[in-house]
C-alpha cells in the first residue's frame, strides 16, 4: 500500500482513476516537474505584491490579503483534494492565494529579523533540491517502514498544533514547545526535519503516479501536493530561524 502524509497525496489517489487513455495522455514527471515550477512562480509573484505593500504601507495595510489568502487558500486546497480533476484551475488559484498569506507573514518576519526571509527561502529550495538528488541516487529509499514513520510523526505533529490551537481559545499555552528555548528550538528542528522527510514520500508518489500512466490532470494534482509540503516546510524554517535568532 502507497503511504504518504501529505493530505493531497493519499494512498489511493492514483489508484482511484487507473491509467489514462491515450487521448488525454498520461502524467510524467516532467510534466509534474513544469506544473510544480509555475505554481511556485505563481506563490512568489503574490507574494512579492504583499510585501511590497507591507514595507511601503505598513502591516496593516495587508491583514485582509493575508486573511483573504489564508482562508482562501484553505477553500482552494479542499477543493482541489475533493475535486482532483479541477485541479488545473484550483491549483494555480490555490498558489497565488497561498503567496498572498505567506507574503505577509514574511515580512512580519523580516521586520523583526532582518535577512530571516532570504536565510527561509535558501534553506527550504536547498533542502527540496538536497533531498531530491538523494532520493534519485537512491541515498534514502522511501520504504514501507520509512513511510509509516513519516506518516506517524506528522500525524503527531498535527495534533499537537491542533491541541495547541483549542487550548489557545481558552487562553492555555502547551509550555516550552512554542519558546525559543533549548525545547522549543529542538520541536522546531524536529518539525523541520518531518516536514523535510515528506518531500521525500511526495517524491515516490509522483513517480509512482508516472510509472502507472495515471491521467494527464494528476500533473496538477501532484504538484499541488508537492506544494502544500513546500509551504508548510518553509512557515517551519522561518519558525525555526526565529526562535534561533530571538536567542542573541
Amino acid at each position: 500500500m502507497m503511504r504518504t502524509a501529505n493530505p493531497a497525496l493519499k494512498a489511493n489517489t492514483f489508484e482511484r482513476y487507473g491509467t489514462a487513455t491515450r487521448a488525454e495522455g498520461a502524467m510524467t514527471i516532467n510534466g509534474t516537474v513544469h506544473k510544480t515550477a509555475l505554481l511556485v512562480l505563481l506563490a512568489l509573484v503574490s507574494a512579492s505584491y504583499v510585501w511590497k505593500m507591507a514595507f511601503a504601507q505598513g502591516p496593516g495595510a495587508v491583514s485582509g490579503l493575508m486573511i483573504i489568502g489564508l482562508i482562501g487558500g484553505l477553500i482552494a486546497a479542499i477543493a482541489t483534494i475533493f475535486k482532483m480533476q479541477w485541479a488545473g484551475i484550483t491549483a494555480p488559484v490555490y498558489a497565488v492565494l497561498e503567496g498572498l498569506f505567506l507574503g505577509g507573514i514574511s515580512a512580519m518576519f523580516e521586520a523583526r529579523f532582518p535577512g530571516i526571509v532570504i536565510q527561509a527561502v535558501a534553506l527550504t529550495f536547498g533542502t527540496l533540491f538536497a533531498l531530491l538528488f538523494a532520493y534519485r541516487s537512491g541515498l534514502i529509499k522511501a520504504t514501507e517502514n520509512f513511510k509509516l514513520g513519516v506518516f506517524a510523526a506528522t500525524g503527531g505533529i498535527a495534533v499537537v498544533y491542533l491541541l495547541s490551537i483549542v487550548l489557545g481559545f481558552f487562553g492555555v499555552n502547551i509550555p516550552l514547545i512554542h519558546g525559543s528555548g533549548p525545547v522549543g528550538i529542538l520541536f522546531s528542528l524536529f518539525v523541520v526535519v518531518i516536514a523535510a522527510l515528506n518531500l521525500v514520500l511526495d517524491f515516490d508518489f509522483i513517480e509512482h503516479g508516472a510509472e502507472m500512466g495515471a491521467p494527464k490532470f494528476m500533473e496538477w494534482y501532484a504538484a499541488f501536493g508537492l506544494m502544500v509540503t513546500l509551504v508548510w516546510l518553509y512557515l517551519e524554517m522561518l519558525r525555526l530561524l526565529s526562535k534561533l535568532q530571538s536567542r542573541n
